[in-house]
């Protein structure tokens, strides 16, 4: 990874720790508050026949920490083209113009 500049350095590594840090309190609040603390007045409500605070701690903490993998990914993808950081420097027609002439020839 080479950065422009040292501000180019930094700046990046602050967006991407704020960015850890807001999806990180996510899922500490969804699998610890949905889960255990808030756990009593989730119950009240259904899902799919099961208890809403019960759903959370076995399922649906789950499924966000995976939909905040795929935000992260996605998130991360656009911080690395924001500070020309990406691992794909090619653009896509050249990468295909490239992959036709190795292949052709």
């Amino acid at each position: 990874m080479s950065f422009e500049s040292e501000k180019h350095a930094d700046d990046y590594w602050k967006e991407n720790l704020r960015m850890m840090l807001t999806l990180l309190c996510i899922w500490f609040a969804v699998s610890f508050g949905a889960g255990i603390l808030f756990v009593e007045e989730l119950n009240a409500i259904r899902l799919g026949g099961f208890k809403l605070g019960f759903w959370f701690a076995q399922q649906g903490s789950i499924y966000v920490f995976l939909a905040l993998i795929v935000v992260y990914v996605v998130k991360m993808n656009k911080l690395d083209r924001k500070y020309n950081v990406h691992e794909d420097h090619e653009e896509p027609d050249e990468f295909e113009e490239a992959l036709e002439e190795e292949f052709t020839h």
